[in-house]
């Protein structure tokens, strides 16, 4: 394997030849395209959210070309068992007919995989990503194996009022970097994608990165240099999403049961450490924490009747948090 380290300029070049790569397929929905790559070269996961039909598979397929690494695609649904992911032991016979049991993998063996529509599967079977997602190996008969890198998990779901549809356990919801909300085409991108998949030629991502190539800008990503109090910035926008901390806004306080764990502040520096390099600099601002916040905080606020009465939601919480507790650092 290739282990050369790159240069943040090269980090930056390779970023952005991805994300053309990408624009080829995916019509508009630049920042969540953004938002994506920066998840994978954080080395996390992402959920996107949104109606059937906005492109969301074909969003991780083009990611998966354009980065040339091995693609798996698992369909959840309500009768999916977790052997169906991580895989199982099988009984095979040799040449000698001796009988052995040997491992046959699931499709979560691979680097980029798209776990779609994954709120349609029950709660046990969802649980058996958990593992993959936090450790980047699975356990089967009490054998664990690691995953290839680098490893990504994109899931889908659809919003949970739509039939046969289960939340997803908060644990579960915690190992995500990003939850990312995927926007209805406007009527001028609507033009465009019918123009792009109703003719006879189609556009395909070309690779302009490979998986050590990845592993090197995620590598690069976490020796960004960040100043304490933009450290402690983030500290303070996590903390002020807990109810009971003594600084949490009135609008924490009146609409939020549980606010973030530390792994939002991990996701927000890392985030931010990573936007800094794609605006071209080595270093962190607290306006690259602005940029992560909704994305790696929304889905880890846990919300109140109330909030739900009134019709509040994560995202406008987090915008009055962000403008009250980072307005306050220079």
């Amino acid at each position: 394997m290739n282990n050369s380290p790159i240069t943040a300029e090269e980090f930056t070049a390779t970023a952005h030849a991805i994300e053309r790569e990408v624009g080829k397929v995916i019509v508009g929905q630049r920042a969540l395209v953004r938002q994506t790559l920066i998840t994978l070269l954080a080395g996390g996961n992402a959920l996107l959210e949104g109606v059937p039909g906005l492109g969301k598979t074909m969003l991780v397929r083009s990611l998966a070309q354009a980065v040339a690494c091995q693609f798996s695609r698992i369909q959840f649904t309500p009768d999916l068992m977790p052997a169906d992911i991580v895989g199982t032991n099988i009984i095979v016979e040799d040449e000698q007919g001796r009988r052995r049991f040997q491992f046959e993998a699931g499709p979560v063996f691979a680097n980029l995989v798209l776990a779609d529509e994954i709120n349609r599967a029950t709660p046990k079977t969802q649980s058996a990503m958990l593992e993959a997602m936090q450790e980047h190996s699975v356990t089967v008969a009490k054998q664990t194996r690691p995953l290839a890198e680098p490893f990504f998990v994109l899931a889908t779901q659809n919003p949970l009022e739509m039939e046969g549809t289960y939340p997803l356990p908060e644990a579960q919801l915690d190992r995500f970097f990003f939850k990312l909300d995927v926007e209805y085409p406007s009527v001028e991108e609507l033009v465009e994608i019918a123009d792009r998949t109703t003719g006879v030629e189609t556009v395909q991502p070309q690779p302009v990165a490979d998986g050590d190539q990845i592993r090197a800008m995620q590598h690069l990503a976490r020796g960004v240099p960040i100043a304490a109090h933009v450290t402690e910035a983030a500290a303070r926008l996590v903390r002020a999403t807990l109810p009971d901390d003594p600084d949490a806004p009135d609008v924490v306080r009146a609409y939020v049961s549980y606010g973030s764990s530390p792994r939002g502040m991990q996701a927000l520096i890392l985030a931010g450490k990573i936007v800094a390099l794609l605006d071209g600099r080595y270093n962190v601002a607290v306006d690259d924490l602005k940029a992560a916040a909704l994305p790696a905080l929304r889905h880890r606020l846990i919300l109140n009747f109330e909030a739900q009465a009134e019709g509040m939601t994560a995202d406008a919480i987090l915008q009055d948090v962000v403008q009250i507790v980072l307005s306050r650092v220079s």
